[in-house]
């Protein structure tokens, strides 16, 4: 996945801008973004502020790590049952 040129921060002081009644197409015109990045930002940080911003990122990965955990514990699972259903 592409890594944003914006940190959580940048995206929501820009969301504040706009908010504060700044033109929309100004906004987008000023930072280079496009009008369909502007919503699916406001859709996915709209309303916050930094701190929880830095929260959900956090709880993110963390949520991403232990997905990955359950897999690799899954297929070690599965790997123990091949083993012991076998026949010696």
């Amino acid at each position: 996945m592409k890594r944003s040129r914006f940190t959580e921060e940048q995206i929501i002081a820009i969301l504040k801008q706009q908010e504060s009644g700044v033109a929309t197409a100004d906004v987008f015109r000023e930072h280079g973004i496009s009008s369909a990045t502007f919503y699916k930002w406001k859709a996915k940080f709209g309303g916050l502020e930094v701190s929880d911003a830095r929260r959900l990122k956090a709880l993110e990965d963390e949520n991403a790590k232990l997905k990955k955990m359950l897999a690799e514990q899954m297929l070690d699972n599965t790997i123990l049952k091949d083993v012991a259903s076998r026949k010696w």
